[in-house]
């Protein structure tokens, strides 16, 4: 853990740096594995899952006997903690269905937009150390919901050839429609071109780590969507006196855990806080399962002291937080400061882990900076938005000389003419 007490402002886009990852050839071996799934289909996937994950499969789709299965191995406390979840995120994301609104912009010029589903979505969820079911209902939530086809579900079977009876449980629950036993870059490939067994789809959404995020990445370049460019999970916390160190440490750490390339930033503007914090977040480590990993993390993580809650929030609109903890008194005053993070937890009793599981809101955001000019997912993820405009005959009578005058001032004469043959067509029946 790096301390920093009141560095100066010319210091600071040295601190908001993430930590680099080594991404040499990284894009040769996504795209040799692209080209593998795009060749040979299923069995480059069957192959891949014996490679990367020791799994013998014959059959990489999941049987309706494995998912019916999974439900008998899930305890009824996990089905109602699942469902209360579900109970909350879908009512999140189902209060951002639009009213359709039509607007006359001119006298008898009609213009609306109404929502169409994305038809076909991929979801992509990591299996291994931590399968985040998690994020099967983040993400199959709002497609259900904006009304996708085709929930396709990816995810990496274990060493014996299952997929985590959690996932299954909640993919069922949440309507997706076919769950395929395949991971990492090879996956993506496969919704992306899809197989004999996958389909192909237009947008593909979901975590992972670095060959999975370049693989979204070099999917794009054949015509498939992604959610977000994404990154490492990243978290930072902004504290003042009132903070209670043991919270703020809990919420730093739970963000640590998820990876050595995590970074998590802890900001306050009490120096006895800042300390107390330094040393709870050491306790709390040591008695974590996953502390290797964490304590990994804490190596490229700051704790910063700095003036004033202002100056802590122009800190964070610099690093632009996946989540950002404002854990300070009177936060309701600081909210309008608050310009760039993915998702905003206010006061000491919001942890960020209600957002990533059970509050409602959705936990796949943008990190490593993106922020900035990325929104984290909704609904608006899974819909297209179409214009519509009707004109009547008067309509385009009020309206038509302006798009002559402006039509030829730009030198398309056949624009021009699609409104004054219909002018004329008017004028002569009259």
């Amino acid at each position: 853990m790096k301390l920093e007490r009141y560095p100066k402002k010319e210091k600071w886009s040295e601190l908001t740096k993430r930590p680099v990852i080594k991404r040499e050839k990284l894009t040769e071996i996504v795209a040799g594995i692209f080209d593998r799934v795009k060749n040979n289909g299923d069995q480059a996937l069957i192959d891949f899952a014996k490679k990367f994950d020791s799994a013998e499969i014959t059959d990489i789709k999941v049987s309706e006997e494995e998912v019916e299965a999974a439900e008998n191995l899930i305890t009824e406390e996990m089905k109602t903690a699942i469902q209360e979840a579900k109970k909350n995120i879908t009512t999140f994301h189902a209060s951002q269905i639009p009213g359709i609104e039509k607007i006359e912009t001119t006298k008898a010029v009609i213009c609306w937009r109404e929502n169409r589903a994305i038809e076909k979505v991929g979801i992509y969820i990591p299996g291994g150390t931590a399968p985040l079911f998690s994020t099967v209902l983040m993400l199959a939530i709002p497609a259900q919901l904006a009304g996708c086809k085709e929930i396709i579900l990816c995810t990496p079977p274990d060493k014996n050839g299952n997929v985590n009876s959690a996932i299954l449980y909640t993919a069922k629950l949440c309507g997706v429609t076919k769950i395929f036993k395949t991971g990492g870059a090879q996956a993506i490939a496969a919704m992306t071109f899809g197989t004999e067994s996958i389909p192909n789809v237009y947008k593909i959404f979901g975590p992972g780590n670095q060959y999975v995020v370049a693989a979204k990445e070099y999917a794009q370049n054949y015509n498939v969507a992604i959610d977000m460019p994404a990154g490492p999970s990243e978290v930072l916390v902004i504290a003042d006196e009132k903070a209670v160190p043991e919270f703020c440490a809990a919420d730093l750490l739970s963000q640590a855990e998820h990876g050595s390339d995590s970074q998590v930033i802890f900001l306050s503007t009490d120096e006895k806080i800042l300390d107390e914090t330094l040393l709870e977040t050491q306790k709390q480590l040591e008695a974590l399962p996953r502390n290797e990993m964490a304590a990994e993390s804490l190596k490229n993580s700051y704790f910063i002291l700095l003036n004033s809650i202002d100056e802590a929030l122009e800190f964070s609109n610099l690093y632009a937080p996946e989540h950002l903890i404002v854990a300070v008194n009177n936060f309701e005053k600081y909210i309008p400061q608050i310009q760039n993070a993915g998702s905003v937890f206010l006061g000491n009793y919001s942890c960020e882990s209600a957002g990533d599981y059970a509050s409602g809101t959705n936990h796949t955001l943008p990190t490593n900076g993106f922020a900035k000019n990325y929104s984290g997912v909704s609904l608006d993820s899974f819909v297209k938005k179409i214009t519509f405009q009707n004109l009547s005959e008067q309509g385009l009578k009020n309206l038509g000389k302006t798009i002559e005058v402006m039509a030829e001032a730009e030198g398309l004469f056949a624009h021009k003419n699609a409104v004054s043959i219909r002018l004329k067509e008017q004028n002569e029946r009259i």
